[in-house]
């Protein structure tokens, strides 16, 4: 009889301290793979550089000084680096490029404040993004300067934000490389651009024309827009989340802080005190 209640009592001690090893095995190795997965995110920085915003207030906005038709390209631009830890994976999913063919000053420059205001602008998923909303009336307070645009007509005239067209244009391309990226709203120019193929030009006007579309992927999306004086070029990020890793690393870390392993300890000893 001794001997199977010792049995009893011997075997009661395993059990508890299989779970207390258990539990800081575990509570480690959470801990563990949140140290290796802060170090491999310490080098991304994903804030939105820019909180200007600027859009053209010209009905169908466009610049064109060259008759020569030249469609825009696809081509591969650098991936933004990561700074912040338990930050989203970032993946480049579409690129696409313009050509600009007029070194006018004016124009060159209010391309410049549209990319600045659109660049790093971040979607997230199932939301709606308007160019117009995001970028804003072109205005002189913000920079804008007067350079060619079509009436609605499509004749040629001077107007703020000249310009802006082209920059959406690239835009809109690059959407219609992801499936799931789904255009609701997208207007033609009144009269044939230089930098794209008829058909898949998306001209813009505060308060008038606007594109519109709507993120149906599975992750956030980033728009990068850059402009140099001969290329605009707009690529779309996914952003892909690590939620359950990172609330699974977090958890490690808490819980090797709460007073759980105490509890454990306290009850171990209890138990060994009857024995």
């Amino acid at each position: 009889m001794v001997i199977i209640m010792n049995n009893k009592k011997t075997n009661n001690i395993i059990w508890i301290i299989s779970i207390i090893l258990f539990v800081f095995l575990l509570g480690g190795g959470l801990l563990l793979f949140n140290n290796i997965f802060s170090s491999e995110d310490s080098s991304y920085k994903a804030d939105r550089t820019s909180s200007d915003t600027s859009k053209n207030n010209s009905v169908n906005d466009q610049n064109s000084s060259s008759t020569d038709v030249q469609q825009g390209t696809e081509n591969s631009t650098q991936e933004p680096l990561n700074t912040t830890p338990h930050a989203p994976v970032e993946e480049q999913i579409a690129t696409f490029s313009t050509k600009i063919y007029t070194q006018d000053q004016a124009r060159q420059n209010n391309i410049s404040i549209t990319c600045n205001s659109l660049n790093n602008t971040i979607v997230e998923k199932g939301q709606t993004f308007s160019f117009c909303n995001t970028v804003g009336p072109a205005t002189t307070s913000k920079g804008y300067q007067k350079a060619d645009i079509f009436d609605n007509k499509g004749k040629k005239k001077k107007g703020l934000g000249g310009g802006n067209c082209q920059v959406s244009t690239t835009l809109y391309n690059a959407v219609l490389s992801v499936p799931n990226l789904n255009v609701t709203e997208r207007h033609a120019h009144s009269n044939k651009v230089p930098y794209i193929q008829t058909g898949k030009d998306a001209a813009v006007a505060y308060g008038s024309y606007d594109l519109k579309f709507i993120n149906n992927t599975e992750n956030n999306i980033k728009i990068v827009a850059q402009a140099s004086s001969s290329n605009i070029t707009v690529s779309i990020i996914s952003l892909r989340g690590r939620r359950f890793l990172t609330k699974l690393s977090h958890w490690g870390r808490s819980f090797i802080n709460t007073p759980s392993l105490v509890t454990l300890l306290v009850l171990f000893l209890i138990q060994v005190s009857y024995i």
